[in-house]
C-alpha cells in the first residue's frame, strides 16, 4: 500500500491493527485502578490520595476528548495518531519512574489526554472501511477497544502483584510505542476535511451538537448505558469481596466473561449494515435491560447459581452496550462524513461523562442499598436508554411514512 495517499478501503490486516491500537491505548488509562494499594503504599497515599489518580486520568480523557479529537478533521489523522502515541509511551515511562504525588497527578491527566488516540482509530476505521462494510469494520475496532478496557484490569493485576506496578507501566509504554510502530507501517495518509482555525473549530462542535438531534439522542442514549455499565464494573469487586469472600483475581475473570459478550460485537456491526442502525441501537439497549433484570432473581438462588446469572448477566449487558455503541457511531458519522472527528468527540464526551457518572453513583447507591441497589440503578438507566431510542426509531418512520 502507498501510505502517501488514501486508499479506497483497508485489508483485514490492517482493520486488525486498528483493533489492536483502539485496545492497547484506551487500556492506558485503566492500568492504574487494580494498582492503587501498590502505588498507595510506595508513595504513602491516603485512600482519597489514590482514588485522585484515575479520576484523573479519566477527567484527562474526557478533556482530550473534547478539545484534541476535533482536530482529526483539520490535520492528517495518521499524523496525529502517531504523536499522540510518541507521546503516551514517553507519558507511561515517566509514570513508571515518578516518586513525588503532584507528579504522579500531573503526569495521569496527561496519560488520559494522549490515550484519546484511541478515538482516533475509531473515525480513521471508518473512513478506510470497504463500501457497505462501514458498520462491521468500525464494531471490530471497538470490539478491540473494549477488549482493551475490559482486559486491562486483569493483566494490570497480575502483573503488578508480581513485578510491581512501576514493571506494570513500563510494560504499557513498550507496548504504545510498539503500537506507534504498526500504525506508522500500515496507515495511509488521510485527507483533511476542514480547514478552520482551532477557535473555529471548536465553535463548530457546538454548532453540530445543536444542528443534528439525531446526534443528542445518540449521547444521551450511550451515555445512559455507560451509567449502568460502570456503576456495574466500579462496585463489583467490593461486592465479590463483601458478599462472597472473593478476591480481585475472580473480578478479573468477570471481566474476561464480559469480554467473551464484546467479542461478538462486530455481528452487531454486520447487522447494522443489513437492517439499519436504529434497530441495532434499540434491541441493544433492550439487552443491557434484560441482563440487569436477570439480576433482580439473585436473592432466590443459591450462592453459586447466583454468581453463574452475575457472569451470563456481564456477557449479555456487555454485548448490549457494544452493539448499541458500534451503530450509534454508524449513525452519527453519518450525519456529516466530513466531521467525523467533531461528532465522534461530541459522542465519547457524553459517552465518558455517563462513565464517570456511573462510577460515582454506583459508589453512592453500593453503600446505601447494597448490590440490589446498584442493579436497579443499571436496570432504570438501561430502560431510560431504550425509551430514548424508541421514541427516535417511531419519530423516523413517521418521517418515512410523511416525507412531507
Amino acid at each position: 500500500m502507498n501510505r502517501h495517499s488514501q486508499p479506497l478501503h483497508a485489508s483485514q490486516w490492517i482493520i486488525l491493527a486498528l483493533a489492536l491500537g483502539a485496545g492497547f491505548s484506551v487500556a492506558a488509562i485503566y492500568y492504574s485502578q487494580p494498582l492503587l494499594p501498590l502505588m498507595g503504599s510506595d508513595l504513602h497515599l491516603t485512600v482519597n490520595g489514590m482514588g485522585l489518580v484515575p479520576t484523573l486520568t479519566q477527567a484527562g480523557y474526557a478533556l482530550g476528548i473534547l478539545f484534541l479529537l476535533p482536530l482529526g478533521d483539520r490535520y492528517d489523522r495518521r499524523r496525529l495518531i502517531l504523536l499522540k502515541s510518541a507521546a503516551l509511551a514517553l507519558l507511561l515511562l515517566v509514570c513508571s519512574l515518578t516518586a513525588h504525588f503532584p507528579a504522579l497527578l500531573l503526569v495521569s491527566l496527561l496519560i488520559g489526554m494522549a490515550a484519546t488516540m484511541a478515538q482516533d482509530i475509531v473515525p480513521a476505521a471508518a473512513i478506510l472501511a470497504p463500501a457497505g462494510k462501514q458498520g462491521k469494520t468500525v464494531g471490530t475496532v471497538m470490539t478491540g477497544l473494549l477488549l482493551g478496557i475490559l482486559l486491562s484490569r486483569t493483566v494490570s493485576g497480575f502483573v503488578g502483584a508480581a513485578f510491581g506496578w512501576r514493571v506494570m507501566f513500563q510494560l504499557a509504554a513498550v507496548s504504545i510505542a510498539f503500537i506507534g510502530v504498526l500504525m506508522w507501517s500500515v496507515l495511509p495518509r488521510f485527507a483533511t476535511h476542514s480547514t478552520l482555525s482551532y477557535p473555529a473549530l471548536m465553535k463548530s462542535v457546538a454548532h453540530l451538537w445543536q444542528r443534528y438531534p439525531a446526534l443528542r439522542r445518540a449521547a444521551f442514549a450511550q451515555g445512559f448505558l455507560s451509567v449502568a455499565f460502570s456503576a456495574f464494573w466500579s462496585t463489583l469487586a467490593v461486592m465479590l469481596l463483601e458478599k462472597y469472600q472473593l478476591g480481585s483475581a475472580v473480578a478479573g475473570t468477570f471481566g474476561i466473561a464480559g469480554a467473551a459478550g464484546a467479542l461478538a460485537a462486530p455481528l452487531a456491526g454486520g447487522l447494522a449494515d443489513k437492517v439499519g442502525a436504529e434497530k441495532v441501537t434499540q434491541l441493544g439497549a433492550m439487552l443491557v435491560t434484560a441482563s440487569f433484570a436477570l439480576m433482580f432473581t439473585l436473592p432466590f438462588l443459591p450462592p453459586h447459581a447466583q454468581l453463574a446469572v452475575i457472569a451470563v448477566s456481564a456477557i449479555g449487558f456487555d454485548l448490549g452496550l457494544q452493539s448499541s455503541l458500534v451503530a450509534h457511531q454508524n449513525l452519527v458519522y453519518g450525519l456529516e462524513p466530513q466531521a467525523r472527528g467533531r461528532l465522534n468527540a461530541l459522542l465519547f464526551t457524553v459517552v465518558f461523562v455517563g462513565m464517570a457518572a456511573g462510577s460515582a453513583l454506583g459508589s453512592k447507591v453500593y453503600s446505601m442499598a447494597g448490590w440490589s441497589g446498584v442493579v436497579a440503578l443499571a436496570a432504570l438507566t438501561g430502560l431510560v436508554a431504550l425509551a430514548i431510542r424508541v421514541f427516535d426509531n417511531r419519530r423516523v418512520q413517521a418521517g418515512m411514512r410523511n416525507p412531507g
